[in-house]
């Protein structure tokens, strides 16, 4: 579905981490429906170096650019000199994707380079080019404060990643407060728990959705932390594309929950794997993590108010759009 009227014809249209879960479904989207836009598309793309978790630290894939018409750059966010490669371009809008994302990353002085320090070069970026800048922030902002949850209200995040996130939106706020240039506006999107086509490279770090479909269709049984009674709100990647594409028309900068506005529990996602995937197994085994979120609910009045959002999908709805391709994964796993 085409999200705005504007052909974007003619257009420079950067993304970081082009070759993630959200960048690559960004651009894919473009493509497919403003495809005289111009895409570029800036990413580190995956090596073999880990984090002391385990979970590689890069996790760009090119097999998520392979239907995508794009001019492909490599680079680090935390690496000035690749940053540079940007300069002599012109864009009119930058969506911002790219990070380190994973939450039990440790490595504190990595994750501010990468993501906070990176955000002043893609400001400046936008004001002189006097664009737009949409990036992505997140519900880990939150840490474990009350649902729902308000932007601007209850921000304790209990870990770095969160952290380098409400670092990128007080700078934005301060930016406002000051009075921001009426030729280029900043949007903060804060995403809750995406998933969708395209995650697969997550590994480790995709969604619960994801992993509990795939553990079904391996195992024929699911683990989940006592008592699976967690609730999160879960977002489908379309819907994500449709505020990042909608934030193109804001009239205002401002910081934005995207989410579906309701909260679910993972027992909620097995009863709906099983309506597609057969009866299994659900083993219920002690949450190893001192830190865990256990109610999050976006607040998403004001995206529907200023960027016009509209979620279209139920968490039922959503994983009825993505099981054939969980299938497919499994299938090509094999």
């Amino acid at each position: 579905m085409k999200y705005i009227y504007d052909d974007l014809q003619g257009k420079n249209i950067l993304i970081t981490g082009g070759a993630g879960f959200i960048g690559s479904n960004i651009a894919y989207y473009l493509n497919k429906y403003h495809p005289e836009s111009n895409i570029f598309i800036f990413d580190k793309f995956r090596d073999n170096i880990a984090f002391e978790n385990g979970n590689l630290s890069s996790l760009g894939h090119f097999k998520n650019l392979l239907d995508v018409k794009c001019e492909v750059i490599v680079g680090d966010l935390a690496n000035k000199d690749d940053l540079k490669k940007l300069n002599d371009y012109k864009f009119d809008y930058i969506f911002h994707q790219g990070a380190i994302s994973d939450t039990t990353c440790k490595d504190q002085n990595l994750v501010l380079k990468t993501n906070y320090e990176s955000l002043d070069y893609f400001i400046n970026k936008a004001k002189e080019s006097e664009g737009m800048l949409i990036y992505a922030s997140s519900a880990a902002t939150y840490g474990n404060s009350p649902a729902p949850n308000i932007a601007g209200s209850g921000e304790k995040p209990e870990n770095v990643y969160g952290f380098s996130k409400l670092l990128m939106d007080m700078k934005l706020r301060e930016i406002i407060k000051n009075g921001i240039d009426d030729n280029f506006k900043i949007i903060s999107l804060r995403y809750f728990n995406v998933y969708g086509k395209g995650e697969y490279f997550k590994g480790n770090t995709a969604s619960m959705i994801l992993q509990l479909g795939l553990q079904v269709l391996r195992n024929k049984k699911v683990k989940l932390f006592e008592f699976g009674e967690q609730l999160r709100d879960f977002v489908y990647i379309k819907d994500v594309i449709q505020a990042n594409i909608k934030a193109i028309e804001s009239n205002k900068s401002g910081i934005y929950n995207v989410g579906s506005g309701k909260a679910r529990s993972f027992n909620d996602i097995v009863d709906i794997l099983k309506i597609y995937l057969g009866d299994f197994e659900v083993e219920y085994i002690k949450n190893p993590y001192s830190f865990y979120q256990n109610h999050t609910q976006a607040d998403i009045s004001d995206t529907i108010k200023d960027l016009f959002y509209e979620p279209r999908y139920t968490l039922e709805s959503g994983i009825e759009d993505y099981i054939d391709e969980i299938k497919r994964i499994y299938k090509d796993e094999r």
